[in-house]
């Protein structure tokens, strides 16, 4: 694992020097194909080294990361272009998959907890400085004070583990069993926070409406994995009373679900419809993952690699949007299948793969989620009735709304899509779409 850790690392330098920006993008690409055919043993970590290695989740997830952080240089070519400060941009992308990579593939609880917030601080960094609005000041402190308040419990949790089992290491604790209502809330409520939970998902809305198209890519794609990554990790080692409490965190996901999807018929910002989806997406894939079962685990890393690919191309369609109309108002962005026909293929792919339409990873983390809760209650099957078919609905009020209609008048002064854009985004919709062929890396790993 060190070599994929210093071959990041080297890249630093690149990122502060003049005219190298493109330069970057490449090694990523580099970087990434030679992860995407490393061996795999589907039972066990590989690539021991240092305290670091993967497994199949981190493999999966560690993956999304490079792929999510060089399609985040791609979009962000107005930067480079603008000469706004891209040197300390590139460096932050850089510093930012670092983190990714190294809490994805630590093997030590404690070293998880120190990447798992040290990547809060370029993302931080990444709506402050290249932000839109004055208000991410706001939303730069919303998402500091959420996600440290609910970690630091966290640390004493792992410090107590820590002392009492005389090691950290997550592949000896994965047996444990911890009988403390209190050392589970702890060690939960981080993660809950990260994913978000309903009840605790305000600062997400938020830091995206103010985070670049970058940021939005970032924070949809890999940051709201890192709690689903972390209650993967954790849950088994207080299994008895994870599967006796997780009636709390489901019920509280599924009717969070429902109100969320919502909540997403009266937006009016394309961002932030976006961002409220995600939060519902986010709750099926909580509540699955706690159901413990077979289906619930596979599905819900399913939906995670799906819903982090299918969202940050979402987000790019609205960067896409925004840097032509200076606006991501509905009431402006209206009649866009009149001006600019080929980007509304994408928008349709894109949000028919959000309200998971085949042969989309949506579909199968959906489908096996459904599986899971039904097999584990009867009665969910009513609030998954309800927010499978409010997905649905909002995912067509976002395309119809924003595709047809009469076109605004500063519309006509509007250019057609960019071979970089489609090349962006036909990234995202592939691996999207074509990771159905390979099932079995999804599902074999529980």
């Amino acid at each position: 694992m060190m070599k994929f850790i210093f071959m990041i690392i080297c890249m630093t330098p690149l990122c502060l020097m003049a005219n190298f920006f493109w330069m970057v993008q490449m090694c990523l690409f580099i970087l990434m194909f030679i992860f995407m055919f490393m061996s795999i043993n589907m039972s066990m970590f590989n690539n021991l080294s240092y305290m670091m290695g993967y497994d199949v989740i981190s493999f999966g997830l560690i993956l999304l990361s490079i792929w999510i952080c060089l399609l985040m240089i791609m979009v962000s070519q107005g930067i480079y272009k603008s000469d706004y400060y891209y040197n300390f941009f590139l460096f932050n992308i850089i510093l930012l998959l670092l983190m990714l990579v190294l809490t994805f593939s630590t093997l030590n609880l404690f070293y998880f907890y120190l990447f798992f917030e040290s990547s809060l601080v370029p993302i931080l960094l990444l709506i402050v400085g290249w932000g839109y609005q004055s208000d991410r000041i706001q939303a730069g402190v919303y998402l500091l004070f959420y996600t440290l308040l609910a970690s630091l419990p966290l640390l004493m949790g792992i410090f107590y583990i820590g002392d009492s089992m005389n090691s950290l290491s997550i592949f000896f604790l994965k047996n444990l069993d911890v009988m403390y209502l209190y050392m589970y809330i702890v060690m939960m409520l981080a993660f809950l926070v990260k994913m978000p939970m309903f009840f605790v998902h305000l600062w997400l809305p938020k830091a995206h409406v103010e985070a670049p198209v970058s940021g939005s890519m970032m924070l949809a794609g890999v940051m709201l994995k890192l709690g689903g990554y972390g209650i993967l990790r954790v849950a088994n080692m207080m299994l008895s009373l994870s599967v006796s409490l997780s009636i709390i965190w489901v019920s509280i996901s599924l009717i969070g679900g429902i109100l969320v999807s919502l909540i997403c018929f009266w937006q009016i910002d394309l961002k932030s419809l976006i961002a409220y989806s995600s939060v519902a997406h986010m709750g099926l894939v909580l509540s699955g993952m706690l159901t413990f079962s077979y289906w619930g685990m596979s599905g819900s890393y399913t939906l995670m690699i799906g819903h982090g690919l299918c969202s940050s191309g979402l987000f790019c369609l609205v960067g896409i949007i925004y840097e032509r109309m200076s606006s991501r108002s509905m009431f402006i962005n209206k009649g866009l299948l009149n001006l600019m026909p080929s980007m509304s293929l994408f928008w349709f792919l894109l949000v028919s793969s959000n309200m998971a339409a085949p042969p989309s990873l949506n579909l199968v983390g959906e489908i096996s989620l459904f599986n899971s809760l039904i097999g584990w209650s009867w009665l969910t099957f009513i609030s998954l009735m309800l927010i499978s078919f409010l997905s649905a609905g909002y995912s067509l009020y976002l395309y119809s709304f924003s595709q047809h209609g009469g076109i605004s008048l500063k519309v006509y002064f509007c250019s057609s899509g960019l071979s970089r854009e489609y090349l962006m985004l036909f990234l995202h919709w592939f691996p999207l779409n074509i990771l159905v062929l390979s099932m079995d890396q999804l599902f074999l790993w529980v």
